[in-house]
């Protein structure tokens, strides 16, 4: 009973005692006894009122908890539109992701002829996981691919569907999904999709659960031949649910990583049309390094401001120059490089690369900022192909030490994962001296590992020395590069 109520009540019940005892005192009949007698019986009545009245209020029909969360959440629903946005964006206005367009081209030939594929009995991944860090311009690669597919593009942020109540996350699912189908061929982009991606554990929060859930049965729902390609992008994929990565929902990734100096270059030229400017593009990509396309669009934006202040007729280098730190200020978490820095790190990493190369450990690519070894999904491994792998990760520090004749600190990450290898080796794969394995053993691992990369580091320093020279330029090496500048060599 709500206290408004109780007050009402008590307040009723107090003018009836009133109103008796001046009708008793009136009529002259009030004595004692009788005084008791009336004051029992509005007792008595009092108590059979309440009784009733919470009598009444538990066989009522209550309202459920999602009827009530719908009520509170009226408002919060009327401001979650689910419109279609027609794209005008198209794979010409997006530079710099020649890689990811060609992941993408079967895509958007799926999506203009279907039937195509559905005679052959073909059928696309469902969902396309876009992954890279912040600024990149994943959204914008969303919107290209509609652009090209001609296709209604439905966007949505994942922290749209995390609300404090619970069944509205679910509900904002459903929704998106229904009109997604209705209007398919269609594409559903969820950006950061790690808010309601994140992987179920301890701390549960049962909206989150609910929303991912749903979104797990939404995908199990519809066949890739129906024409809905869902995209997500997150720059936290080591956070998601392995559900949401299991075959059948989440088929493919596309790394979408940090432009290298040519990408750079036609990053600047996009963001640069139609501007006046007068200099050398390639001295502007070159102390970018580090840069993402957004922050790319941010420093043209500075420098042309900052052109215009001077009463410049022209936008200039210098004023590139003049407004980098600004543009570094407002992205704290933005890598630059000095240009000792890029000569550290084009070592350290052609010096992997020529290793890895040598000891057959697979990649395609090799940039200044980012390996892209590929993970083997095997159910046994050697040990042999597991010291490969640690040898490969000890070459850079191996060979900047070598070379530059200091330790850095920038071969953390690949000593803490060589570090790990080797423990798996001695301490669950038992391929140490004896099964049970201790740290002895992982650190003997380590020893004979380091020894055995400075002989193959000393054996391939032309190799290595012209792939330096190969990534100081370009910022980047592929495999087939290696073979070609070994070729020249011998």
């Amino acid at each position: 009973m709500s206290k408004n109520n109780g007050g009402i009540i008590f307040g009723l019940v107090g003018i009836l005692i009133v109103l008796l005892l001046i009708a008793g005192f009136k009529s002259g009949t009030l004595n004692g006894n009788m005084i008791v007698s009336q004051l029992i019986a509005v007792v008595i009545i009092f108590a059979l009122f309440i009784g009733f009245i919470l009598l009444l209020k538990r066989i009522a029909p209550q309202p459920n908890q999602q009827q009530i969360q719908v009520e509170m959440n009226t408002g919060i629903e009327k401001d979650f539109i689910i419109r279609p946005i027609t794209s005008n964006v198209t794979f010409k206005d997006v530079a710099g992701i020649n890689e990811v367009k060609e992941e993408l081209i079967e895509i958007v030939d799926f999506l203009k002829n279907p039937q195509k594929y559905r005679d052959f009995g073909i059928k696309l991944p469902k969902g396309v996981l876009l992954v890279g860090p912040p600024g990149v311009g994943k959204t914008l690669i969303a919107k290209a691919l509609a652009g090209e597919a001609g296709v209604p593009f439905f966007y949505q942020s994942g922290s749209s569907f995390v609300q404090m109540y619970v069944g509205v996350g679910a509900k904002r699912v459903r929704d998106l999904f229904s009109k997604a189908k209705a209007q398919a061929p269609s594409i559903i982009f969820i950006d950061e999709i790690d808010a309601i991606g994140k992987a179920r554990g301890n701390l549960r929060n049962d909206e989150r659960e609910a929303t991912l859930n749903q979104l797990l049965t939404e995908m199990d729902g519809f066949e890739g031949s129906e024409g809905v390609i869902v995209i997500g992008a997150t720059n936290k994929v080591e956070l998601l649910d392995e559900a949401l990565l299991r075959p059948g929902r989440f088929d493919r990734r596309i790394f979408v990583e940090l432009p290298n100096l040519q990408e750079r270059i036609e990053i600047l030229k996009v963001h640069l049309k139609g501007k006046p400017f007068k200099g050398n593009l390639e001295n502007i990509a070159k102390m970018t390094v580090g840069f993402s396309g957004a922050a790319l669009a941010s420093l043209v934006n500075e420098a042309s401001i900052y052109a215009l202040k001077q009463g410049k007729r022209y936008i200039e280098e210098s004023d590139f120059y003049a407004v980098k730190d600004k543009v570094l200020m407002g992205k704290k978490k933005l890598n630059t490089y000095s240009t000792k820095e890029k000569e550290i790190l084009s070592y350290y990493q052609a010096s992997k690369a020529v290793i890895a190369y040598w000891l057959g450990v697979d990649f395609e690519r090799i940039s200044l900022v980012k390996d892209d070894f590929k993970e083997e999904d095997k159910e046994i491994i050697s040990k042999t192909e597991i010291m490969s792998k640690i040898e490969t990760l000890l070459a850079g520090r191996v060979g900047v030490e070598e070379k530059f004749n200091e330790k850095y600190s920038n071969a953390h990450k690949d000593i803490k994962k060589a570090r790990e290898l080797a423990m798996k080796m001695i301490k669950e794969y038992g391929m140490g001296e004896s099964l049970v394995g201790d740290d002895r053993e992982v650190s003997k691992i380590l020893d004979e590992a380091y020894k055995e990369t400075k002989i193959l580091y000393d054996s391939n320093l032309p190799l290595i020395n012209k792939v330096y020279e190969k990534m100081l330029k370009d910022e980047v090496i592929h495999k087939e590069d290696i073979k070609k500048l070994q070729d020249e060599i011998f």
